[in-house]
């Protein structure tokens, strides 16, 4: 198995597959309603919601770097607001998740694998996490999403 089959592995469990920690963040989120998506049940802590807005915003922007860009925020934010929520809006909120998902799947399963260990179109900040390698990108972006799932399997717990 080559890296970037590897990557894409990673990318497939800790969204929907068999990861080795547990509840891939698709069972996590399955029966979430909308109003238990915009709860705030602890104090000064993201809603479901926030957390799923943020985590579609930078799987745009590490497939966007994918393509050489500079590092940036989410074109709608770290952490987008949540508009009046609704059933309609939650709904589309998981749609734009997943979608999120399978485009970058499909960017880094493009990704050239001689181009992993090159370093990213950044300067290296490790308080701002840029100027990694595409690696460490990639890398970052499941370990990423697996802590925010976690977060949202706390949530869930105390609805």
């Amino acid at each position: 198995m080559h890296e970037i089959s590897r990557i894409v592995d990673q990318l497939e469990r800790e969204h929907a597959g068999d990861p080795w920690h547990g509840s891939p963040l698709s069972s996590i989120l399955a029966g979430i309603t909308w109003e238990q998506a915009a709860a705030k049940p602890l104090p000064h802590a993201h809603s479901i919601w926030e957390l799923v807005l943020h985590m579609t915003g930078w799987k745009n922007e590490v497939r966007h770097r994918l393509s050489g860009a500079a590092a940036g925020e989410p074109e709608h934010g770290d952490w987008p607001v949540v508009a009046q929520p609704t059933a309609e809006r939650w709904k589309h909120a998981r749609e734009n998740l997943e979608l999120a998902h399978r485009l970058l799947v499909g960017t880094v399963k493009e990704f050239p694998e001689p181009n992993l260990y090159t370093p990213t179109n950044d300067d290296r900040d490790p308080a701002l996490g840029v100027g990694v390698t595409y690696y460490e990108l990639l890398h970052g972006i499941v370990q990423h999403d697996v802590y925010h799932a976690g977060q949202i399997a706390i949530l869930k717990k105390g609805l």
